[in-house]
């Protein structure tokens, strides 16, 4: 896990904290793509803390989860305006701490369940009550190294796919060439309307179909 921190923004807590909430638990680089399309301020600065975090930790983008997105508030800086009858009027300029936390995807889960495994033999516990939490854990530990492996083709090579759409389409099972040039007229028409596809996706399903007669050729 690692950490990036931001202090005396000159961004509302209020404001930022409504880009905060849409991405935490996400996927860093789904996350990046989000926010780059977001019209508010604290989008740009979420965007960088979150690059920080990940850069800090050694990781790539695609590999960590956000696990934590905060915003404190900070100091409010003070100012006064001049108004009517010899009036003034003040005027608050909030500052905000941003602070994000990221880890690798599926790291935490094998632990949680190891540990009342462990806790069971140091009492002394018969081994027959130890077998379902072990074969649980290993079959989690399996799942979650076969979700890893899994690879299949680069669809960033079809026309109008590129990283993060490309992880859109692994989280709805499509891997390979040969899945998007047999997605229905149901699923294009979910792609599209579920993750605000730029474009035609018929046009991509095409051109898989297109790589897949070159490669039969």
């Amino acid at each position: 896990m690692s950490r990036a921190v931001l202090r005396y923004v000159r961004v509302s807590p209020t404001k930022a904290r409504l880009v905060a909430r849409e991405v935490q638990g996400m996927n860093a680089e789904l996350a990046l793509a989000a926010l780059d399309f977001m019209p508010n301020k604290a989008a740009g600065i979420i965007s960088k803390v979150i690059a920080s975090a990940v850069a800090n930790g050694d990781y790539e983008p695609e590999e960590v989860v956000i696990t934590s997105c905060r915003v404190d508030k900070a100091a409010v800086m003070k100012r006064w305006r001049p108004r009517a009858r010899g009036t003034a009027t003040r005027i608050l300029k909030p500052t905000s701490h941003i602070i994000v936390e990221v880890a690798e995807a599926g790291a935490e889960a094998p632990k949680a369940e190891k540990k009342p495994a462990e806790k069971a033999t140091k009492k002394g516990t018969s081994t027959k009550k130890e077998a379902p939490a072990e074969t649980a854990a290993k079959a989690a530990a399996k799942e979650a190294v076969k979700a890893t492996e899994k690879k299949g083709d680069d669809l960033t090579k079809i026309k109008g796919i590129g990283k993060a759409y490309q992880q859109k389409l692994n989280d709805e099972g499509i891997y390979t060439y040969e899945d998007v040039a047999n997605m229905s007229e149901e699923q294009i028409a979910m792609m599209e309307e579920k993750y605000s596809f730029k474009g035609d996706f018929k046009e991509s399903v095409a051109d898989a179909k297109n790589i897949l007669n070159t490669k039969e050729a």
